[in-house]
C-alpha cells in the first residue's frame, strides 16, 4: 500500500510539471506579443478653466482679514478660576448616563475600600468607589455612605468659566 501511494505521488508530481511548463510558454509567448505592439496616443491634458478674479471694494466696510477689538476680545483665552474640567482626562464608563438614570443598589466592603453598586439604565451593575467618575457633569465621588454616594460635579457657568456643585445618588430599595 505504502508503495502504491508513494508511486502515486511521484506520477502526479511528474504530470504537474509538464501541465505548468507548457503553460508557461503560452504565457511568456503572450507576453512578448505583448511588448512588441507600439505604445498608443496619451489623452491630452484637461485644459483648467480661468477663473475670473474678484476686487474686494470695502468702502466703509471693515476688512475681513483685519481682527476688530470685539473679535480679538472673544478669541483670547477665558481667565479660569481654577475649577474646570480635565480635557485630558480619559472617560469612565459611567459618564455617558445622567444621573437621574443611574441607580445605587447597594454598597460591599472589601479589604477596607467600601464600593458603591450603581446600575446603569442598561441592567448592567457597576462598582464604584471613590474617586471614579459619573454622570454627564464630570461628576466624582467624594464620599460612599450605605445611604447614598456623594458626588462633586463641574457644570459649565458662562463662557470658559466652571463651578462645582454637589449632588448625590440615594439607595434604591
Amino acid at each position: 500500500m505504502r508503495a502504491a501511494a508513494w508511486a502515486g505521488t511521484l506520477l502526479l508530481g511528474v504530470l504537474l510539471v509538464g501541465c505548468g511548463q507548457a503553460k508557461l510558454d503560452e504565457l511568456r509567448g503572450y507576453v512578448e506579443k505583448v511588448k512588441a505592439r507600439p505604445p498608443g496616443p496619451l489623452e491630452p491634458i484637461p485644459e483648467v478653466p480661468q477663473v475670473d478674479t474678484f476686487v474686494y471694494e470695502p468702502g466703509n466696510r471693515r476688512d475681513p482679514f483685519v481682527m476688530d477689538d470685539r473679535t480679538a476680545q472673544a478669541t483670547m483665552p477665558q481667565q479660569t478660576t481654577g475649577v474646570a474640567p480635565d480635557p485630558l482626562r480619559r472617560r469612565e464608563e459611567l459618564e455617558q448616563y445622567s444621573l437621574d438614570s443611574l441607580r445605587m443598589v447597594g454598597t460591599l466592603e472589601q479589604n477596607d475600600t467600601r464600593w458603591g453598586l450603581i446600575v446603569a439604565p442598561d441592567g448592567v451593575l457597576h462598582r464604584v468607589r471613590v474617586g471614579n467618575y459619573l454622570g454627564n457633569n464630570n461628576g466624582q465621588i467624594t464620599q460612599i455612605s450605605p445611604e447614598g454616594i456623594a458626588i462633586t460635579e463641574i457644570v459649565g457657568d458662562g463662557p470658559g468659566t466652571w463651578r462645582e456643585r454637589e449632588a448625590h445618588l440615594t439607595l434604591k430599595q
